[in-house]
Parts: C-alpha cells; sequence; structure tokens
C-alpha cells in the first residue's frame, strides 16, 4: 500500500521500503546511519515470558540483517483489558532479557486495549554507512549460508493444536530466542566479503532468496540435502499442521523454482515455512566461505552452507 501513495524524496534515505529490504537506513552523518524497523505479533508457544523473548529476537533481527548494531528500542503493546497483567509482566521481563543481551536500550513504547496480545518492538540501530549489507549485492559464484535450521512455522502451528512434542518445542524456543548478534559481530569484526544479506522471516526461504535474486539481478542454486529443518518439522509436515502462511508463500513464489533432483515432498514444504526470528541468509565470497562457517559453528551459530549464486537466469532459483 505505502508504494500507491507518493514518494518523499530525500537523499539522506540510503535503504527506503521499495527496495523490500530488513529495515530502513537514513544517513546522519558521512561515517553513521541509523537502521529502523519495527515487529510485532499474536503469541506463538505458550509461556509468556519466551513469547516476548521471541518478539524482541525477531525485532532485533532485520538490524542485524542490515549489518548494523541495535541501539535502543520502544515496546508496541495490545493487551486485554481483562486479561492478568502478570502474564504482561512477563511478556515485557521476556523482551527485556533479550535486549539486555543485545546491548539495546528499551526508552519506552506504547500500549493500547485489545482483545488479542501482540506485542513487539520498533528498534533503532546504528550501521556505517559503507558497511551496509542489504539484500541486494549478491554475486555469481557466492556462498550461500544459512545459520538457522527451519520449521518454526510448521512447529508453532502443532503448538496451537497441542500437538507438539516437548523435544520439538524446545528446539524451536531455542532457535527463535537466539540473537543473529554472533554472526553479525563475525561479519563486521572479520571483514567477511559478505556481499549481501538477509534474514528469513514471514516470506519462508524460498520468499527472502527471491528477493536476494531480483535484488541482485542474479540467480540461486540450492543443495536441498544441506538444508536444515529443527527437530519435527517435517514430522509437523507430515501431520499436516500448515500454517496459512506457508500457503500463500508456495503460492506466490513456487512459480521461480525447480526442482533439479528427486526431493521429499516435506522438504519442498519445508522450504516456503514461515518463520520468526529466523537465521540469516548470507551471500559472501565463495573463498571466506568455509573459514567464515567453522568460525560461526566454533561461536555456537549452527551455520550451513546451502548452495551458491550464479548469473541470473530462468527459473530463479534451482534446486538440486
Amino acid at each position: 500500500m505505502l508504494g500507491k501513495l507518493a514518494r518523499q524524496h530525500d537523499p539522506n534515505v540510503l535503504v527506503g521500503f521499495d527496495h523490500a529490504d530488513d529495515a530502513g537506513v537514513y544517513q546522519i552523518a558521512p561515517d553513521q546511519a541509523l537502521v529502523q524497523t519495527v515487529d510485532f505479533f499474536t503469541p506463538i508457544v505458550d509461556d509468556p515470558y519466551a513469547f516476548g523473548q521471541i518478539a524482541a529476537t525477531n525485532a532485533l533481527s532485520d538490524v542485524y540483517a542490515m549489518g548494523g548494531r541495535p541501539l535502543t528500542s520502544l515496546a508496541l503493546v495490545c493487551f486485554p483489558e481483562k486479561a492478568d497483567l502478570e502474564i504482561l509482566e512477563r511478556i515485557l521481563a521476556g523482551g527485556l532479557s533479550k535486549m539486555i543481551e543485545a546491548e539495546c536500550t528499551v526508552i519506552g513504547g506504547h500500549s493500547i486495549r485489545d482483545e488479542e496480545t501482540k506485542f513487539g518492538y520498533a528498534v533503532t540501530g546504528m550501521v556505517h554507512p559503507k558497511k551496509i549489507l542489504a539484500n541486494a549485492g549478491a554475486k555469481p559464484g557466492d556462498a550461500l549460508i544459512l545459520t538457522k535450521a527451519l520449521g518454526t512455522g510448521v512447529i508453532s502451528t502443532a503448538i496451537k493444536k497441542g500437538k507438539a512434542e516437548q523435544a520439538w518445542i524446545d528446539a524451536a524456543v531455542q532457535s527463535m530466542t537466539t540473537l543473529n548478534k554472533q554472526a553479525a559481530n563475525l561479519i563486521d569484526e572479520k571483514n567477511y566479503r559478505v556481499h549481501a544479506m538477509t534474514d528469513i522471516t514471514g516470506f519462508g526461504l524460498i520468499g527472502h532468496a527471491r528477493e536476494m535474486a531480483l535484488a541482485g539481478n542474479v540467480a540461486l542454486r540450492l543443495l536441498s540435502k544441506e538444508i536444515p529443518a529443527l527437530p519435527g518439522a517435517l514430522e509437523c509436515i507430515r501431520a499436516e499442521f500448515i500454517p496459512g502462511g506457508l500457503n500463500n508463500n508456495r503460492e506466490f513464489a513456487e512459480c521461480i523454482v525447480s526442482y533439479e533432483a528427486s526431493i521429499d515432498p516435506e522438504l519442498k514444504t519445508l522450504l516456503f515455512d514461515p518463520q520468526t526470528a529466523g537465521g540469516l541468509l548470507i551471500s559472501i565470497a565463495e573463498t571466506d566461505s568455509e573459514e567464515f562457517v567453522f568460525d560461526l559453528q566454533a561461536a555456537g551459530v549452527p551455520a550451513s552452507y546451502i548452495g551458491n549464486v550464479t548469473e541470473s537466469q530462468k527459473p530463479l532459483i534451482r534446486i538440486y
């Protein structure tokens, strides 16, 4: 809808909403730019504290995905008038715990009465204008690295139906409450030749990979056997715990995908699963990729090499 409105022309906007990127970037000095994002949603787990942590991790992720460092945040709260305020306190405490871990200061927020609980943050970060990592910029020959396993959407659906095994819940919550801070810090500290980056959230791996390919005028080659799944994710798909967003993602984006090998139908489905607080998809120079993955794994990040970038061609994404 924003695209239908009159455009504001401001030379300080380095990344705006017209690029389908993870956050906006606004230059305020020759060596400083603000990274700004906002995200909130309804509960996807039963525990209020964990929900707060997930919401914070998810909101912070967009700043990391741009190569930025979070600075401040504002809480966004929708909460039923007659609900127990202790639940809200637990949600806020969970969110605060992740903001503290990210060294991001909560400086306020806004709340309204609503029949359905919703929670999230508007986050402001900082990045050097020459170190912005947009979803554009991937180069043919680059390696593609994914920093988290897929499956939070289907597992969350199983949770809502009361059918998720505890081990699945634990693994999904662990993933959704793990900041993308380690990967962002490694890229900044070691000056790896990262050419493009995005986080995998609501549009699923294929949806966000599509945005990277289109923005960079390249094509992507994914290796199906290297794409990691959370424990229980494929079982959830077999049991048809499919969120509506997954079907929407598949209907929209599968037309630009070709399957070049025999791939299990459950894995095909997982590629379109909408993620919450998902991992980073990183396009990095092939010669840096092995060391980068080693460093990520040494830092506790379950990173995987999942494919590479090729010259632009149709179909846009080939899966082997």
